[in-house]
């Protein structure tokens, strides 16, 4: 009985993939260094993932909006084998990157929808050109990263902790490198195929790409800047793999809510059940919100 309902949903899964690809416009095109898939015709809503993860982390997602939505799905460059690019900083080469993309393609105050790392790509986007993006959907990310962890935490007293692991992943061997790398994937996803998927990308992820992005994730604080976003925004929020650790959805909430302070009108919803990977763990009830919050927020005539 276990194996049929295994089968039925890898089968229901294949349709839903099927399908978005059909509804596909063009194949994904390169903007500098960003890979972009453009799929279907309604109100633009770019879809960013997080650390080395592909833009197939939204690819079911995508579907699921359709026809209301025209989504843009990012690859980040360097990530689950996508082709790597040098720069001094990342994030702000991608927050950049992606801002000249929506100005390019004459995008109409584009929705974004961001995970963890691309959640915090979302917010420096809206920052940095508030008057260019719409809503902001952000899917289990923070401002900023170390202060989850250390309430005390500046990026000032982090900047040596950032510093020694960036310098530690670069320096290991491979061996111990792909090791720490897929004990990272553990715990992302209640799902074990999909756990497979997250260390596959990790594993064909640019090393220097994700150390340089780490330590950009751990030092950089958004909290201050949080008054400068315009945009509605939407928070969903993930507790259930940190309660062995003693945490609860209340006390999750919490966190949220302290380093969101600062954006007015922030509304935070969180799951009852997904890991990391909402979009996965959670899909009816991250599509329901995602799609309410843009019906809330309709786009500007």
């Amino acid at each position: 009985m276990h194996r049929i309902a295994r089968l039925y949903r890898s089968a229901i899964l294949a349709l839903v993939v099927a399908s978005a690809a059909g509804i596909a416009g063009a194949a994904p095109e390169r903007h500098r260094d960003l890979t972009v898939e453009v799929v279907g015709r309604g109100r633009p809503v770019l879809m960013i993932p997080g650390l080395n993860s592909a833009a197939e982390t939204w690819r079911e997602t995508c579907a699921a909006l359709q026809p209301e939505v025209q989504c843009h799905l990012v690859q980040l460059p360097g990530f689950a084998g996508a082709p790597a690019a040098r720069h001094a900083e990342f994030l702000p080469a991608m927050r950049e990157q992606l801002v000249d993309y929506v100005r390019a393609r004459k995008l109409d105050r584009p929705a974004i929808v961001g995970h963890s790392l691309g959640g915090m790509l979302a917010l420096q986007v809206s920052i940095a050109a508030p008057d260019a993006v719409g809503p902001l959907v952000i899917v289990d990310s923070l401002p900023f990263f170390a202060a989850a962890m250390n309430p005390a935490a500046t990026p000032e007293n982090v900047r040596p902790m950032a510093e020694g692991m960036r310098a530690q992943m670069l320096a290991a061997d491979e061996a111990a490198y792909l090791k720490g790398a897929e004990a990272a994937s553990r715990g992302m996803t209640r799902d074990a195929a999909r756990t497979e998927t997250v260390k596959a990308w990790g594993r064909t992820s640019d090393r220097a790409t994700t150390a340089q992005a780490m330590y950009e994730l751990m030092t950089t604080d958004l909290r201050p800047q949080l008054s400068q976003v315009k945009s509605p925004t939407l928070v969903l929020g993930a507790w259930a793999a940190y309660a062995p650790m003693g945490s609860t959805k209340e006390s999750t909430a919490n966190i949220f809510r302290s380093q969101y302070a600062r954006l007015d009108g922030m509304r935070l919803e969180m799951s009852e059940g997904g890991y990391h990977f909402l979009m996965w763990d959670d899909p009816t009830w991250v599509q329901a919100n995602i799609r309410d919050f843009l019906a809330a927020h309709p786009q500007a005539k």
